[in-house]
């Protein structure tokens, strides 16, 4: 690490290790909090360990709600890191579910497309891959929605524990190739670990630098 990456980490730490509190959920845009502060917001097709990482990113067990369910969340969760606030964490309802009725999958993506196009604030968005299966189908959708939307997104793996250190190696290089295709995706993939903790730090400090870019 260079000394400016050095103090981007140790920044991020602190920030991080200092207060966070759930703000409010937003069924509809009518509801969303005012836009004071920047916000990452982060995506991830259902069970891809959003609610767990997003836990383990701030040092708390229970701020976002984790289930079994794919689809349970489908609000935008708001979250306050600092106080007074710096930036917001923003909890995008999960995607992908299959058992969700059509009226609901219809509802998350006007939610989703009208909150990505029309939210000045929104800095960048996180997109979570699962180690285990790479980019799917699903993703490219909300690849294709940021993509519409230009919205800057990075693409960032989970559950890098649950694979071994070569098919890591593979499916972040396949990842980051994907990436380097699009625009708007930033080039560097972050491989994570929920359980483990790898990568979180390099997460965090790439939250706060996409914050305040």
């Amino acid at each position: 690490m260079t000394g400016a990456e050095d103090d981007l980490t140790e920044t991020a730490r602190k920030l991080f290790s200092g207060p966070v509190s759930f703000l409010k959920s937003a069924p509809e845009l009518k509801f969303l909090p005012d836009a004071t502060v920047p916000e990452i917001a982060f995506a991830g097709r259902s069970n891809v360990g959003k609610s767990s990482l997003l836990n383990r990113l701030t040092n708390r067990n229970g701020l976002a709600r984790t289930s079994n369910t794919p689809g349970r969340t489908q609000e935008l969760n708001f979250f306050d890191v600092g106080d007074p606030a710096v930036l917001r964490l923003v909890d995008m309802p999960g995607y992908g579910f299959a058992k969700a009725p059509k009226d609901v999958a219809k509802r998350w993506r006007f939610l989703v497309n009208d909150y990505l196009r029309g939210r000045q604030v929104l800095k960048r968005a996180l997109v979570l891959i699962d180690s285990r299966h790479g980019i799917k189908e699903i993703d490219r959708e909300i690849i294709a929605m940021l993509d519409a939307a230009a919205v800057s997104y990075r693409l960032v793996l989970t559950k890098a524990d649950k694979i071994k250190a070569t098919a890591l190696a593979e499916v972040q290089a396949a990842t980051e190739a994907e990436a380097r295709k699009h625009a708007a995706a930033h080039p560097e993939v972050i491989a994570t670990s929920s359980e483990g903790g790898l990568g979180l730090e390099r997460l965090r400090a790439a939250v706060l630098e996409a914050a305040f870019a």
